[in-house]
């Protein structure tokens, strides 16, 4: 009655073939692939984003001077009459409009290196991961472009008309380009980024860290944390940190709201998991989840008939035949009982008393009756912490018994470990 070892897949020579026609998904994005294979496609994928960068670099450099003109406008007009912008060094005024243009043509072209990344991460994600990551991907992009536009056209022109308005008499302010063009590069990304809190409030719930509920009680460690933020990622003024703070606070409360319906979504999922139909119901089969946990809670007299098949577990990420030679197949309750039966068949068999043999052999027989019967205590105690749900617990118990027991025994253990695994 002893099931035969468990052997390993055979893998599918698809797998390992770069450009085989069976590695592509539905999606066109690419399926399992060796790790060389990885390699060459991110090696792909970073020289497809240098090229497109270069490209709308080269579309943008010739309109350089026009792009920092329009960059240099909210501090440009806030000068004094008679003021302007000057270069103090040499090359200033060829390299801070080139510049310009580079990190511009990266800000352009993001979109399509998201896409890259995308497409080189998405194979490796399930289909409810995909769901959830391409809107936020998408509304990452565009919440880091409005964060750039409130920069431009909201705090700007009051932290430049702040500091025109307390520049000291008798000074001459003539701010230098490539300052200001730092400058200006350091609200843009901190304000981009400021405007993702949104979604890091959505993936912090979507992953089970936090609760939206959690999140509103620590609400006031929010709001003091909001402005220290403001005040390292801003220059030294109140303004820009009040004008920093401020958004990202009302950000948060905007990530707590949209993450009450990923929530929402997360329970009912769980809800799906833990009430869903038994398998003879009016709505059709149960899930794979549901088959398991009511194969494990239910008594011997209502488990399935001997004919029905047992659900596969992995169905989802390994569609080959079930009948596959050298496929391991987990045994069903039913064989499950039927080895327990022969064990305990075995140990009464074991406890019956023998004909007389010698001193040294009866001291051999009671020694292995002696470890048959700590190995079965040990398989014993093993189920009842699986049933207390100490898992960890009963795992060390299997462990020991793969290592002590008797091929019989193994064979329960391993059986009762895959069902754990589940």
């Amino acid at each position: 009655m002893t099931a035969p070892p468990p052997q390993e897949t055979p893998q599918r020579q698809s797998a390992s073939v770069p450009g085989n026609a069976s590695d592509a998904t539905p999606d066109g994005l690419g399926g399992e692939q060796p790790f060389i294979s990885h390699l060459v496609e991110l090696r792909d994928r970073l020289l497809r984003m240098v090229i497109a960068i270069l490209l709308v670099f080269l579309v943008l450099f010739p309109f350089a001077n026009d792009l920092y003109t329009f960059v240099a406008e909210p501090i440009r007009a806030q000068l004094p009459v008679g003021s302007q912008m000057i270069a103090t060094q040499v090359a200033s005024p060829f390299l801070t409009p080139f510049k310009l243009a580079l990190v511009v043509a990266v800000f352009v072209a993001m979109p399509y290196l998201l896409y890259q990344f995308w497409g080189f991460v998405a194979p490796g994600l399930y289909t409810h991961e995909k769901r959830l990551a391409l809107p936020l991907v998408a509304s990452s992009i565009v919440l880091f472009y409005l964060g750039m536009l409130f920069a431009y056209y909201a705090v700007f022109p009051l932290v430049f008309g702040f500091f025109s308005a307390v520049t000291p008499e008798g000074v001459a302010q003539m701010p230098d380009i490539e300052f200001y063009l730092a400058f200006v590069l350091k609200l843009f990304f901190a304000f981009g980024v400021a405007f993702e809190i949104p979604i890091a409030t959505i993936l912090l719930v979507a992953i089970g860290a936090t609760t939206p509920a959690a999140l509103k009680q620590k609400r006031p460690y929010v709001i003091v944390g909001v402005f220290v933020a403001g005040m390292l990622l801003t220059p030294p003024d109140v303004i820009s940190q009040t004008l920093l703070a401020l958004p990202m606070w009302l950000l948060f409360e905007a990530g707590i709201f949209f993450s009450r319906f990923v929530q929402r979504r997360l329970d009912d999922g769980d809800d799906d998991a833990v009430e869903g139909p038994d398998d003879d119901g009016p709505n059709g089969p149960a899930s794979p989840a549901s088959a398991a946990r009511s194969a494990t809670q239910s008594s011997p007299s209502d488990r399935s008939p001997a004919g029905a098949s047992p659900a596969l577990i992995g169905s989802e990420i390994d569609d080959s035949a079930r009948d596959e030679p050298g496929r391991y197949r987990p045994m069903t309750d039913e064989e499950m009982e039927a080895e327990l039966d022969a064990i305990e068949a075995e140990e009464l068999a074991a406890l019956a008393p023998a004909p007389a043999a010698s001193a040294t052999d009866t001291n051999t027989e009671a020694d292995d009756s002696a470890q048959v019967e700590l190995i079965e205590t040990l398989i014993r105690k093993a189920n009842q912490l699986r049933a207390a749900g100490e898992i960890a617990h009963a795992k060390q118990l299997l462990y020991r018994v793969l290592e002590e027991g008797n091929a019989d025994q193994r064979a329960v253990a391993r059986h009762i470990l895959v069902d754990l695994d589940r």
